[in-house]
């Protein structure tokens, strides 16, 4: 994991060791925003990954292979390309196919988060980025839920988006062909990290750093290019946008925690927001986020 502090942190998974090996030659690459963490794994059919005492809820994805997934007392099979939430507790998924698995995990995961590549960075959270508050539990209780994410396609729109207690994904529709140059989209965020995950093609991730008082902080412009997989995590402020390149099909995933509130007020455009309330919310906060853009 390279570290460019105070700017966006890349990990190439397919040129780095992975921080954890099992015996049935499954290998999981971990690495951390302030508040999430991405556990990615590539793993034989019949590989199975548990969680003893899971203290919050986390979220599965399942690119290109289904799962059967329990928890408590329920089990389910995840399709291919579906995103499931899992409840607290203990849980277990069992993988129907040789593939990748990603899963999300709040920071509340204290076991993984000391096993992250870029641990280090966060022995200290960067004091711009706002801290993890749960949002309300689930009116219909803590349970699994799996979305196949293409049925909740849209014309017109790219995003596929689903929320937790702590825990936004947003499964972004794969781009067949390279992202027009004409049209980006560079945004910032003013007090939240953004993960977002490459699970195929190429990327060019592009950066630009605001100017603070003290000239010495200053950065140039970053133009990164990645292969998959592999994860960028993008700080607060930092004004940024992707494209895929090449013949490769493009597959981005973004990654946010605690759920972003814009994204929430826009009606229709969290496809399970029926299933999880927002919190009560302060005029200033709903004036910043009715002012976000991206």
């Amino acid at each position: 994991m390279s570290q460019r502090t105070p700017g966006a942190q890349f990990a190439r998974h397919y040129e780095e060791p992975p921080q954890q090996t099992a015996p049935d030659g499954s290998r999981t690459w971990l690495t951390r925003g302030a508040n999430f963490i991405v556990a990615y794994s590539e793993a034989r059919s019949g590989a199975v990954f548990e969680r003893e005492a899971q203290g919050d809820e986390y979220m599965v994805v399942t690119p290109t292979v289904g799962a059967t997934i329990e928890a408590g007392n329920e089990k389910i099979e995840a399709r291919p390309d579906s995103l499931t939430i899992v409840p607290p507790g203990r849980s277990r998924v069992t993988l129907h196919g040789d593939g990748p698995l990603i899963r999300v995990f709040s920071i509340r995961t204290t076991d993984l988060a000391s096993a992250c590549s870029n641990r280090d960075y966060y022995r200290e959270v960067p004091p711009d980025i706002a801290p993890l508050k749960p949002w309300p539990d689930p009116p219909g209780g803590f349970r699994l839920r799996t979305y196949h994410v293409p049925d909740f396609t849209k014309p017109g729109s790219n995003m596929r988006v689903f929320r937790s207690t702590n825990l936004m994904v947003n499964m972004l529709v794969k781009r067949e062909v390279a992202r027009d140059v004409s049209k980006l989209s560079p945004h910032s965020h003013p007090d939240f990290e953004q993960g977002s995950f490459a699970i195929g093609g190429t990327y060019v991730h592009h950066c630009r750093y605001p100017w603070s008082a003290d000239m010495r902080t200053w950065r140039e412009d970053e133009h990164v290019e990645v292969g998959s997989p592999s994860l960028m995590v993008v700080p607060p402020k930092c004004i940024h946008t992707s494209r895929n390149t090449g013949e490769q099909t493009g597959w981005l995933i973004d990654i946010f925690s605690p759920p972003r509130v814009d994204f929430s007020l826009r009606p229709g455009v969290v496809c399970n927001a029926d299933e999880y309330p927002m919190p009560p919310l302060s005029e200033a906060e709903l004036a910043a986020a009715r002012a976000a853009k991206e």
